[in-house]
């Protein structure tokens, strides 16, 4: 059993970490682009049942083109999950998941309740606990060491003091 302050070891450690990142990296970007190629693939019957329902749809056809239009969408949002890395993008993909359900399902009433409970729950989650991104920001609110704000979107007040009304001329007004 070699010991793990080693040098040697833990330089090789990380070394094989960071490459399994990369490694992983690379099969989400991939993923994300076989996803996008049949997204794209997949709009092509959506155009071609464009007029059809125009003339003389009838309900199972518009179901259908509902279905397949939301699937797009939701794979959008999947491939923009993938992209992003935050918890914003994820829930986003739950809300349309969850709206697609809604619509297009013909369910109870209670599984209905139950759809929209799931979506005012993820505005509730959205307003009250939601942070740009995880280990961003601090239980108290301040902003994590390490974390630039510039980079997260973070509003950061201004240190200086607001200049009072004073300091303009009496004709201007500064609100």
């Amino acid at each position: 059993m070699e010991h793990p302050s080693h040098p040697v070891e833990s330089h090789w450690r990380t070394s094989l970490r960071n490459r399994i990142i990369q490694a992983s990296s690379l099969l989400e970007v991939l993923l994300s682009g076989l996803v996008l190629i049949g997204l794209l693939l997949s709009v092509v019957p959506l155009i071609r049942w464009m007029p059809g329902l125009l003339f003389d749809g009838n309900e199972a056809e518009i179901r259908t083109f509902l279905e397949r239009s939301l699937d797009i969408v939701i794979g959008i949002e999947f491939i923009k999950m993938l992209a992003k890395h935050s918890p914003g993008s994820s829930l986003e993909v739950l809300l349309y998941a969850i709206a697609r359900h809604l619509v297009v399902g013909h369910d109870s009433a209670v599984e209905n309740l139950l759809s929209v409970g799931a979506i005012a729950l993820i505005f509730i989650v959205r307003k009250f606990f939601f942070v740009p991104a995880f280990g961003a920001h601090l239980p108290d609110g301040h902003p994590a060491p390490g974390s630039h704000p510039l980079l997260l979107k973070v509003h950061v007040p201004s240190s200086r003091p607001r200049r009072s009304d004073a300091h303009f001329p009496s004709g201007c007004k500064t609100r």
